[in-house]
Parts: C-alpha cells; sequence; structure tokens
C-alpha cells in the first residue's frame, strides 16, 4: 500500500492519533490540541472490519483489523468510534458494532480461512468465516474442535497457541496466492501488497508496519546480489517478497491478485510506473 506520511514535523498521523481537533493524551507536549483523551481498549467481534481515513462508508479504507485484534477508542460519534490498531499502531475510524467488550485472546487462526460454528460439528450452522491471524479465546476442547469463550467451536487444527510461530514468512506468504487484491485489504478474501508482508512476518513473531514506505524504513537490513528467498523488494509504494532469486510474490493491481511470477520481467513491468527498486531488505 502507498505512502500516505504527513509532510509536516507533526507526527505521522496515520500511527500517531492526533486531529485537529483532538488527540491522545500521551501525544500532549508533541501536539496542540484544544482536546485530549486517554482512550480505551476493546476488542473486534465481526470476522473483519475496515479501518476509514473518515467517519463514513464511502471514505477509502485504509486497512483491516480482524477478529480478536485490540482497538483502542479516542472517540466515539454515532455510529463511529475513532481509535488507533494496538497491532500495528494504525489510526482511523470504525464502526462501533463490530467492536465489543475487550478480552484477552489465547490462539490465533493458522488456516488461510476458518468457519466458527453454533456447535462442535461440521454440520452446525456456521456463524462466522474468519482469515488467518484472527484471535479467538479458547475454553476447552470437544472433539476436534475448540470451543470458543462466547459458546461456539472452531475446528482445533486450524488454530494454534498465540505464543507458537511459524517457521518460514516466505511459506505463509505463499498461502495467500490467488488471493484477490484488495487496498487496505488484510484478509484472506483480499488484501494488498504490504499486507501480505506484514501478516506473514508476524505470523511468525515478527512486528511489522501496515504501509510499505513504513517497511521499508524499518525491516531487516539492505542488501544487495546475491538474492535470496525472503528478500523484501521495494519500490515507491509497492512491496513484494523473492521466493528465490529468480521468483517475486506479490499482491499486485496488474494481476487483482497474489501471484508467484519471473522476478526480472516483473521488475520492468513494475518499473515503467513506480520507477527502480529503491531498496532490497533482508529479515534476520
Amino acid at each position: 500500500m502507498a505512502d500516505r506520511s504527513d509532510a509536516r514535523s507533526k507526527p505521522d498521523p496515520r500511527v500517531n492519533p492526533w486531529r485537529d481537533d483532538l488527540a491522545a493524551e500521551h501525544l500532549r507536549g508533541e501536539i496542540d490540541a484544544p482536546a485530549y483523551a486517554r482512550g480505551h481498549d476493546r476488542a473486534v467481534v465481526a470476522p473483519v472490519t475496515a479501518l476509514r481515513r473518515a467517519p463514513a462508508h464511502g471514505a477509502m479504507m485504509d486497512t483491516q483489523l480482524l477478529l480478536g485484534e485490540k482497538f483502542r477508542v479516542y472517540e466515539e460519534r454515532g455510529p463511529w468510534v475513532w481509535g488507533q490498531a494496538q497491532s500495528d499502531d494504525y489510526v482511523g475510524y470504525m464502526l462501533a458494532d463490530d467492536l465489543g467488550v475487550d478480552i484477552m485472546t489465547t490462539h490465533r487462526v493458522t488456516a488461510l480461512r476458518s468457519f466458527i460454528y453454533t456447535d462442535p460439528d461440521i454440520k452446525s450452522r456456521p456463524l462466522m468465516a474468519v482469515s488467518m491471524g484472527a484471535h479467538v479465546r479458547v475454553t476447552g476442547v470437544e472433539g476436534a474442535f475448540a470451543a470458543l469463550a462466547d459458546g461456539s467451536y472452531i475446528f482445533a487444527d486450524h488454530i494454534d497457541a498465540e505464543s507458537t510461530q511459524a517457521q518460514d514468512f516466505v511459506r505463509v506468504a505463499e498461502s495467500f496466492i490467488g488471493v484477490p487484491y484488495l487496498w487496505g485489504g488484510r484478509e484472506s478474501l483480499g488484501l494488498d501488497c504490504s499486507a501480505l508482508v506484514q501478516i506473514a512476518l508476524s505470523m511468525c513473531g515478527h512486528a511489522c508496519p501496515r504501509d510499505s514506505d513504513m517497511q521499508e524504513a524499518v525491516l531487516g537490513v539492505p542488501v544487495s546480489d546475491p538474492l535470496q528467498r525472503g528478500d523484501l523488494v521495494f519500490w515507491k509504494g509497492h512491496v513484494g517478497i523473492l521466493q528465490d532469486a529468480d521468483t517475486l510474490l506479490h499482491a499486485n493491481a496488474t494481476h487483482m491478485r497474489v501471484v508467484s511470477e519471473a522476478f526480472a520481467p516483473a521488475v520492468k513491468r513494475i518499473g515503467a510506473a513506480a520507477g527502480e527498486i529503491s531498496q532490497i531488505r533482508r529479515i534476520v
């Protein structure tokens, strides 16, 4: 996803909760605002919810939060709340109905997509479909299913303890091949280039910011030849993952999906629109 940073000297509003009329209490002294708020934490209760740039259904979706992820609310106004995602600090507006009481979660969805059911039975009614990275609270096990705190069930092999980390983030990213491209998306029904990187790294225990310019600034170390599996390739407004020195994996708006393609022709095509590669970085 492209750079939306603010050119002014104030903290980046994408990841710092401030507006001209309101700022988070911890920004007092950095931001001169007429009012400050301490905020309170809530948890996403919808399978996925949009974080928008303005409190309107037609406003641009900058990112998404998944079931169980935490959101710190600084303002409630009608059907909308304004605040900050606790996983990656992204700031925006969300529907209040998609948030519930903050609870401690225990497990994370590791399958690309799974269902939550009314009963521990594959023939029971599915309540929702959840994507990789969603968080749940497990209270017990019934056969092949894990019982959740709200009385629902999920197939136990589709989740793992939050403390368990995948070992190969490229393999995690490869599981999204064919998933449609969606600007601002972070789920198995649609995601963008930087979300693919963020989800894959987070499943392996690596903290990762949301946008590609943020990722380029902090992830790994810069490298040149020889390139290898797992290297992150950055252009202005775009990022991809090398599966090997000759193959690029990325969510892109040319194919409108996550694809694996030959690196050299991809570099030529992307370069025509975004310019030359700005940096290649390696997670260490």
